[in-house]
């Protein structure tokens, strides 16, 4: 997309970095596709993009981690991080930076962010007394703590958020005056209703900073943290790690020295739980450190299991590994993309991706294009021409040879509007809306292929001929917009269904789409080319196990409770 000397626009996109404490699971691999998607969308529109994802390796939570693995820190957060990032590698995630907090580059990012914070007057020395909890690394006000019990059945003080376990905490560290950002944040908000998105979750941040916001404890005692950066100029002192933590984002972004470029077109993509963090603490950070906030805070909800959320006490987290090696890395990649809705947590059972894919993909995606390349229907192996006396601009007044019926305009039309509607989803961070077009576009194909059975037309009478290539023209088309399409998303799987078309890698971006090109009496360079080598089954029909043949009612809830 670059003309002569005018430069290509550029976007940056990033996950959370992923806590350490303990492997990757589902609820992770979906962060990463929903940036890595978005990623690839943009690379499709011809940006350079940056995309950045990696592990928060600091904290008390990682510290204890560690020492219950009776291993050091570092060898335990080495072995940790590198299971995210093979689950990404395996993922096709197409991440260009890959962050540990424990590298030399970001705690120089740190200390830098620290002492300019601390110059301009947002740091200072007082004590913090109020409840803390370890396993969300998270200082809280009375409002949020409730009574609870633990596993022996003793009363505890817990997070009502999260349910943990919290603990009231009385030291001597350094404060962030949080509360004097407070309506310059709440103004940020108010001017940009997409700052965060979706709209419910920006109306819960509004919601936070109705109330006061207390001054941040943004240190903790070197006696009972030492997994962590130093405060600099205060060894007794370690910086809280969602400080730390937050700041990789410049790190990535080239902090402190040559970011600007990056930084001013960030786009954040963060679960719910960490919303508080992103939405209120970050904001507040860059304000304080004279830096642009984010474009955007994209927020998705959980993937929960029997309506249950995902923990190892539970024995009901979903390994990704284990699951694309049974269902495909496209396919799990396309049914957590095409089901997960960022408003609201999404149920995870074995049997609806089993649905799914070979209802969509391996029947309706695969089915069209086998139809399309089966050599009974196309013997030379060609994209095949298109009449346009057969398939006229206008409906109306056709002459005898329109063999085309209201609903194929109808189809063409949905087809045609696919890029710019998948283009405003894309954009608003829902996918699962962009694949739900699609796949409705794919069911809209095959019924154009029903109804005009190709099959039983007379190849030896020359207008059913024609009509035969143009039927085949347009089906062709549709898929290879899919194909195009469904790059960001399941790239494997598209790039199959492209090289079997025979679309060259340089005909697959957002510039070339141009669908039917004939219908609109505008040159197509497919037409009459040979159609790619057979690149075999699209997508291969999933099994369902023996065991589930019986139990396969509607008993969402009893299905899903199953033993993973």
């Amino acid at each position: 997309m670059s003309h002569g000397n005018r430069k290509e626009p550029l976007y940056y996109v990033t996950t959370p970095i992923f806590y350490v404490n303990a492997a990757p699971h589902i609820g992770h691999l979906y962060s990463a596709l929903t940036a890595d998607c978005l990623h690839r969308y943009k690379r499709m529109r011809g940006f350079r993009s940056k995309f950045s994802t990696g592990t928060d390796e600091h904290g008390l939570k990682i510290q204890q981690a560690a020492d219950v693995a009776a291993k050091e820190p570092q060898v335990f957060c080495a072995e940790v991080s590198s299971k995210f990032q093979q689950l990404f590698q395996r993922s096709n995630i197409s991440y260009t930076d890959y962050i540990r907090t424990t590298e030399g580059r970001h705690r120089r990012a740190v200390e830098h962010f620290w002492t300019l914070l601390q110059t301009k007057g947002f740091i200072y020395k007082g004590s913090y007394e109020g409840w803390y909890s370890t396993q969300d690394e998270s200082f809280l006000t009375p409002s949020q703590v409730e009574d609870g019990t633990d596993c022996a059945g003793t009363a505890i003080k817990i997070s009502a958020e999260s349910g943990h376990k919290v603990e009231w905490v009385k030291e001597d560290n350094y404060m962030f005056r949080l509360s004097a950002f407070r309506s310059v944040l709440q103004q940020w908000l108010e001017e940009n209703p997409k700052a965060v998105q979706p709209k419910r979750f920006h109306h819960t941040v509004l919601q936070w900073l109705q109330d006061d916001l207390p001054d941040l404890s943004v240190s903790r005692q070197r006696s009972r943290l030492q997994w962590g950066i130093p405060v600099p100029g205060d060894a007794e002192q370690t910086i809280y790690v969602w400080l730390d933590a937050l700041v990789n984002y410049l790190t990535v972004a080239g902090y402190p020295e040559g970011h600007h470029e990056w930084w001013s077109v960030v786009h954040h993509v963060v679960g719910k739980d960490i919303l508080k963090f992103h939405a209120v603490y970050w904001p507040a950070f860059l304000l304080a450190a004279g830096l642009p906030l984010p474009q955007a805070i994209y927020v998705h909800s959980h993937w929960t299991v029997g309506g249950q959320k995902m923990s190892k006490s539970l024995g009901n987290v979903v390994d990704p590994v284990e699951r694309s090696e049974r269902f495909t890395v496209d396919g799990v990649r396309y049914f957590l993309l095409r089901q997960g809705v960022p408003d609201s947590d999404c149920d995870y059972y074995d049997d609806k991706i089993i649905k799914l894919l070979n209802n969509e993909l391996a029947g309706s995606l695969g089915g069209l294009l086998n139809r399309c390349t089966a050599p009974s229907l196309n013997p030379a192996q060609v994209y095949p021409s298109f009449c346009n006396t057969c398939f006229p601009r206008r409906p109306a007044g056709g002459g005898k040879e329109t063999k085309a019926t209201q609903e194929d305009y109808k189809m063409l039309e949905a087809v045609s509007r696919l890029p710019a509607v998948m283009e405003q989803h894309f954009e608003n961070l829902q996918v699962y809306k962009a694949l739900e077009a699609i796949a409705g576009c794919v069911r809209q194909t095959n019924g154009f292929m029903q109804r005009h059975a190709p099959w039983k037309l007379d190849r030896r009478d020359p207008q059913d001929q024609r009509w035969l290539h143009t039927v085949l023209h347009v089906s062709l088309e549709c898929l290879r917009l899919y194909g195009a399409l469904l790059q960001p998303v399941v790239p494997a799987t598209a790039d199959k269904l492209l090289s079997r078309l025979g679309v060259g890698p340089e005909e697959r971006s957002w510039e070339m789409l141009n669908f039917l090109a004939c219908y609109h009496g505008r040159h197509c360079p497919f037409e009459g080319r040979r159609l790619g080598p057979d690149t075999g089954v699209l997508f291969s029909k999933l099994e369902r196990p023996e065991t589930d043949q019986g139990t396969l009612k509607r008993t969402k809830k009893v299905k899903s409770l199953k033993p993973l």
